[in-house]
């Protein structure tokens, strides 16, 4: 009899610093208009100087497990997808297992950038359907704005920091829960997203760091070309292997890494409007946090409700991309 990964409860937290278009434009030569035509995004969260991610993925997952009713020794495993850790080790996740009391669970965090919620659901889903857990606490979150770039106009623009976690149950007989992922790289796009120093090749304060970038590059032309087409082709991959259309979809709730993309991508498979999810002007690229966030949010506004078909998609450094399908 097969088990499926049912989504039991969704939490968020974002930072109560808000950067506006207007505050950039007195720190970069940009304008309100600009940003908004080219991303859709009119303010983001930021971190405060005591404030980490982990900060973000304790009160997600805080909430996450309070609205599921669970106690702290029912969950089995932790797993965040972050690349923005407080420290390179140890992970994310322990933070979590540590704040939450979280006797009986193991922990790991998932590195795949932007798009470490579909990857980070993945894991989660399949330990779930392997019977190697019973209940997952799934964390997509980031704090970007500690390493950007505040004098490149570029990329300044583009990122918040914030995230979600979902609580998943392996529930028997029910068509809910995960139906289907795909996940993709194509790492000839490493030198389009990076940041050079703190890793092993180039650690901080050595010779080897030594003028190397220490905040995030991002070449967008490329990365933008790329994504309009990858985020497209994860959605058609995902509805075909699952055996579904896009009729089938009741909501898109993607990463929100820039409006011109969501909608390319929306339209590639065949979506109309008015089942597009977007909190793109409110918080910007959050990371991995992006996609929980928003079905945070689909959820408490009455957007996403028992029984309905989500699909997410979202791309990040790698270049890795992805998609999930949820019935919620």
């Amino acid at each position: 009899m097969s088990t499926r990964a049912v989504v039991l409860a969704v939490g968020h937290y974002t930072p109560e610093r808000v950067l506006t278009n207007a505050d950039l434009e007195k720190m970069v030569d940009t304008s309100d208009e600009w940003i908004v035509q080219r991303t859709g995004m009119r303010e983001r969260r930021v971190c405060s100087e005591n404030e980490t991610t982990s900060t973000i993925a304790i009160a997600a997952a805080r909430e996450a497990l309070e609205r599921s009713g669970l106690a702290p020794e029912a969950i089995d495993l932790v797993v965040c997808g972050t690349v923005t850790g407080d420290m390179w080790f140890p992970s994310t996740a322990a933070h979590v297992q540590r704040a939450l009391g979280l006797v009986n669970a193991g922990a790991m965090d998932v590195g795949a950038a932007c798009a470490g919620f579909i990857y980070s659901l993945s894991v989660g889903s399949a330990m779930i359907e392997a019977g190697h857990a019973k209940r997952v606490i799934v964390i997509g979150a980031d704090a970007l704005t500690k390493f950007t770039d505040y004098t490149d106009r570029s990329t300044c623009i583009l990122f918040g920091d914030g995230g979600g976690a979902l609580v998943l149950e392996g529930q028997e007989n029910t068509d809910r829960g995960v139906l289907h992922t795909v996940l993709f790289c194509d790492g000839n796009g490493i030198p389009h997203i990076d940041l050079e120093v703190g890793g092993s090749r180039f650690p901080a304060g050595s010779r080897q760091a030594e003028g190397r970038r220490t905040k995030i590059y991002m070449n967008g032309n490329e990365v933008y070309r790329f994504a309009v087409k990858a985020m497209g082709d994860a959605c058609v991959r995902c509805l075909e292997q699952a055996g579904m259309s896009a009729d089938e979809v009741d909501l898109f709730v993607p990463h929100q890494a820039n409006i011109r993309i969501i909608e390319s991508a929306a339209k590639r498979i065949g979506l109309p409007d008015d089942k597009v999810f977007l909190n793109i002007d409110k918080y910007g690229n959050t990371s991995g946090g992006s996609i929980p966030l928003g079905l945070y949010e689909a959820e408490r506004t009455g957007r996403l409700r028992k029984g309905m078909v989500v699909m997410t998609v979202g791309f990040g450094a790698g270049l890795v991309w992805g998609a999930n399908l949820i019935r919620w």
